[in-house]
């Protein structure tokens, strides 16, 4: 079997094919197909056969990372490189429709990806950004039950106003709670607004007033 999982960074692809694997008994392997791709030609489709051959005597389910990196749109070919590409990618395709077991693309990047090829997939699964509601049970989890939280933290204001995708969500609550053990109390709000920020920053977001609203005046340079 053959399927597609499509969203954002964070929002759950890999952990819902280590949940699969687990339910099937299997272990997951990963593969960056970034890192499988080869510019010289006929090198790409060597690896990906070394990978397969190795997966046939393992039985497990396999994850291909990275999918538009061999799975990108060309609507024409243009040069020999167009053309070896789409090469590679039929050659994947058609390895994974014979595998006997499952195996998995995964992609942050849906709209990059050449609709002549998803359409031969078993399944496509979109996984979109969590809504305010679904992001405030996910701030509640993240932050856990044993660790301390103060009276101050606002949890239903960072649902509302910061759309972030779960995983994101989980990186700020522990960057919050070891900004809470260096100065020895709870979490408190400063701790996630801090750490929201720390957030922005490797995602490359901009920190707004629309977002930060009254805690705008928290953040530091």
């Amino acid at each position: 079997m053959t399927a597609l999982f499509a969203g954002d960074s964070g929002t759950g692809k890999t952990m819902s094919a280590e949940v699969i694997a687990a339910d099937l008994g299997l272990d997951l392997y990963t593969v960056d197909l970034a890192t499988v791709i080869d510019k010289y030609v006929g090198e790409t489709e060597k690896n990906l056969e070394r990978i397969f051959t190795e997966a046939a005597g393992i039985n497990g389910v396999l994850l291909f990372d990275e999918a538009d990196a061999i799975f990108g749109k060309r609507s024409e070919v243009k040069d020999a490189h167009d053309r070896y590409a789409n090469v590679e990618s039929a050659y994947l395709l058609q390895r994974m429709e014979t595998f006997d077991g499952l195996a998995i693309l995964a992609t942050n990047l849906r709209a990059n990806l050449d609709d002549a090829f998803t359409r031969r997939l078993d399944l496509v699964v979109d996984f979109p950004l969590p809504d305010a509601g679904h992001r405030r049970r996910l701030w509640d989890r993240s932050l856990g039950t044993v660790l301390p939280r103060s009276t101050d933290l606002d949890l239903d204001f960072c649902a509302e106003s910061f759309e972030l995708a779960g995983g994101n969500i989980r990186s700020v609550a522990v960057t919050a709670a070891y900004l809470a053990a260096e100065s020895g109390s709870p979490v408190t709000m400063p701790d996630l607004i801090h750490a929201l920020q720390r957030e922005y920053q490797k995602l490359g977001r901009l920190t707004l007033a629309s977002e930060f609203g009254p805690y705008m005046p928290l953040l530091t340079d």
